[in-house]
């Protein structure tokens, strides 16, 4: 019943068949960015960190990720993986509008998820939000969640691999890095990247699967 309830909701939703993707190594900043640049709009935002984090906690587990927690770890992180895409699953069924948080460290996931979304008649886009590696080390000594110095090493060499790669598939025009070196951000840069954002998240609709869906939906409630 509450996913119908998601799915009829959805058709009235603003940002309906609007997806952006956020790509960024540990301590790239990419949810500060995120909140800074899509707050406000009412996309539901799929990250399994959430998860991850409230279940590390209520198993009494430490955030800062110790070798002999590894296999209680890793049950947790399965079971956060499978609420956030149970929940990810509901906002599709509503095709509300999506902020998919991930490293971008794995080229050819992302290209499968956005095709996926794509071929439902979304439009995608992607934030990639990148850092220096020294900046990217000393900011995830100051999480709360701490990651493995060497697994964020390569994440960060991994993402950098990417960014041809995503900024081809997304495309220019719906492709926008944001340089978050400094910890104190630039209001104009920000203000510009919000600005650009909410631009493409406002576009009308034009994808012909994305138009059916819509007056199937309206078909529906005037049942």
């Amino acid at each position: 019943m509450k996913n119908y309830k998601q799915l009829q909701e959805g058709v009235y939703d603003k940002n309906i068949f609007h997806a952006v993707f956020l790509a960024g190594g540990p301590g790239s900043g990419k949810s500060f960015v995120a909140r800074t640049t899509t707050g406000g709009l009412g996309m539901k935002v799929v990250n399994s960190d959430d998860a991850f984090e409230k279940l590390l906690k209520k198993a009494g587990l430490s955030l800062k990720m110790p070798a002999s927690e590894l296999k209680p770890r890793d049950a947790v992180r399965d079971k956060a993986k499978i609420i956030t895409d149970k929940r990810r699953d509901m906002y599709i069924d509503g095709r509300l509008g999506l902020v998919i948080d991930g490293t971008g460290r794995e080229y050819d996931k992302i290209q499968y998820q956005a095709s996926l979304l794509r071929g439902l008649g979304y439009q995608t886009y992607m934030i990639f939000v990148n850092t220096s590696l020294d900046v990217a080390q000393e900011r995830n000594q100051q999480r709360a969640r701490t990651i493995d110095p060497e697994i964020v090493t390569k994440s960060w060499n991994d993402v950098q691999r990417n960014i041809g790669k995503f900024q081809n598939f997304f495309g220019g025009k719906n492709f926008i890095i944001v340089d978050n070196n400094v910890n104190d951000p630039d209001t104009k840069l920000f203000n510009h990247v919000m600005k650009r954002v909410r631009a493409l998240v406002t576009r009308k609709i034009t994808s012909p699967q994305a138009k059916q869906w819509i007056q199937q939906q309206l078909s529906m409630k005037k049942r």
